[in-house]
């Protein structure tokens, strides 16, 4: 596909020539032109696809060109360059069905963007016009799919899957890989998405010995293979300078290396299961090769990593908490074995502790079974972002207690309580619950006697001795076990303080359990 580029000034039309690399984009360059009049001379003989002209030149004016060479090549892309200045000149072009305009002092990555729009354009039309080229080409993507996606086996048909490099045909006993290319950085919407693949799909066909189409989101490429690492290495840069010239950051996910494309659907498959890596790696290029070793990290939330959160969505502090989720996932990344499934699984036993957590919070403040709002869904799966993702849940049902159950006078109360049941397991003194709550201890000893009925030490007691009669009386702890669990140290002295609140020993109290069962 060829361009012509008309100006009547030097530093414009050189510059234009210099700042895109054209032949990358699939496009020759015709000689440059100063002069309207000078296209009109050429352009018959020379037959430009597009034409990208100054809106105003000495003698004919971009305007002017345009019309007269409409009429000889109606189907011409024309683009015009402005100024500032010449919005009315523009809006005139429009109406004469000039295909689109720039800025003179565009940024070369908006120039690649009309540029590549025009010529998807010419390529859509030259296929409309063409109905065996639409349809060769409408088999290919049908075959391509059959073969890669659905892995279907390959049938003679497959000579029509190289229209565009039949030399790959030649290579086909060296080997092959199925690449996918994901792509962004030109916008959110379906036809920035879409252009944006169609100029990727383009430079790959035409820079790497490969057959390749678009499908759903990504470009999938099957390549030929030498045997030489230097190969792959030069794909890398290739890939590299596919970003670079229009701007973006593409995702290249390689699958394993087969022998014939009739393995092309397993290299595919492959290639999927390596990019379901994508928010566990930092690099933007890599291969099966490099995860299939993985045997999957932990799945499970600890203990101690449970009180931590406990005690992250009891302070109600969103930065603190975002804090906590990244030193979380972030140890869950540094484990050379950790997989997209054992990811999954450690996130989701975070969020089910979280929904622990709001249970025990409303029990103990007396709240159960009375909830003002809906907990998230428990379900989660894992984004590009588990960071965010993640944070986002909790600290949903951080502000679920904080925003709906935690209000009012008995707020700080509520909050040592739901702290004391938390901590049950360690030596819990009024100090220590004074400052988490924020209250000075005798201000906190005061309201929590006027709420509760009880005096800070008893309630506290109380507490330990209920948790550790629920544990004799469901598990055969030993009592040590048991006293160091509700934390008390010193086993004797907890054997005192429990038959002072049961009037049984633990051993006793444990004997009656069972024979009341």
């Amino acid at each position: 596909m060829k361009i012509m580029i008309v100006d009547d000034e030097v530093i414009i039309r050189t510059g234009l020539e210099k700042v895109i690399k054209w032949g990358d984009l699939g496009l020759t360059l015709l000689p440059l032109a100063s002069s309207a009049e000078e296209v009109l001379e050429r352009i018959e003989e020379e037959r430009p696809d597009i034409l990208m002209t100054d809106i105003r030149m000495s003698g004919k004016t971009g305007l002017e060109l345009s019309e007269e060479v409409k009429e000889i090549f109606p189907n011409l892309e024309i683009i015009i360059l402005t100024g500032y200045d010449d919005f009315m000149y523009t809006q005139q072009a429009i109406r004469q069905q000039v295909s689109d305009y720039l800025l003179k002092t565009s940024r070369p990555e908006d120039i690649i963007r009309t540029v590549l729009k025009a010529k998807q354009r010419v390529e859509e039309r030259r296929v409309t016009q063409s109905k065996d080229h639409m349809k060769n080409r409408e088999d290919r993507y049908r075959l391509l799919k059959r073969y890669i996606i659905d892995g279907e086996q390959l049938q003679q048909e497959v000579g029509i899957l190289f229209e565009k490099n039949s030399s790959t045909l030649e290579q086909c006993h060296q080997g092959w890989q199925i690449i996918v290319i994901s792509a962004e950085g030109w916008g959110q919407s379906a036809s920035e998405q879409e252009l944006l693949l169609f100029g990727v799909d383009n430079m790959v066909a035409d820079l790497l010995p490969c057959i390749s189409f678009v499908y759903k989101d990504n470009v999938i490429v099957a390549i030929s293979m030498g045997k030489l690492e230097s190969e792959k290495q030069m794909r890398r840069v290739i890939f590299e300078k596919i970003t670079r010239l229009l701007k973006c950051q593409l995702t290249v996910v390689a699958g394993q290396q087969i022998d014939y494309p009739s393995q092309w659907h397993e290299s595919y498959l492959t290639a999927v299961t390596a990019k379901s890596y994508q928010s566990l790696l930092e690099q933007n290029q890599w291969e099966y090769e490099d995860i299939k070793h993985r045997k999957g990290g932990t799945t499970v939330c600890s203990y101690e990593e449970e009180m931590e959160l406990s005690l992250q969505l009891l302070e109600d502090d969103p930065i603190a908490l975002k804090l906590w989720v990244q030193s979380y996932i972030n140890h869950l990344l540094d484990d050379p074995e950790v997989t997209p499934q054992s990811l999954e699984s450690a996130i989701q036993s975070v969020v089910i502790a979280a929904h622990r957590w709001i249970d025990r919070v409303l029990s103990a403040i007396g709240r159960k079974g009375s909830q003002e709002v809906s907990l998230p869904s428990l379900q989660y799966k894992l984004d590009r972002n588990p960071n965010d993702t993640l944070f986002q849940h909790l600290h949903m049902i951080m502000k679920l207690y904080h925003h709906y159950y935690a209000e009012g006078k008995t707020a700080h109360i509520q909050k040592a309580i739901v702290y004391i049941e938390e901590q049950i397991g360690k030596d819990l003194r009024l100090q220590q619950v004074a400052e988490f709550v924020h209250l000075h201890p005798n201000h906190l000893s005061e309201i929590f006697k006027k709420e509760t009925g009880m005096k800070f030490v008893d309630y506290v007691t109380g507490k330990k001795v209920g948790r550790a009669a629920e544990i004799l009386a469901t598990s055969p702890a030993k009592v040590s076990e048991v006293a160091n669990r509700v934390g008390y140290e010193d086993v004797k002295y907890f054997g005192q303080i429990f038959k002072k609140y049961t009037g049984l020993t633990p051993s006793e109290y444990r004997d009656r359990t069972r024979k009341d069962l």
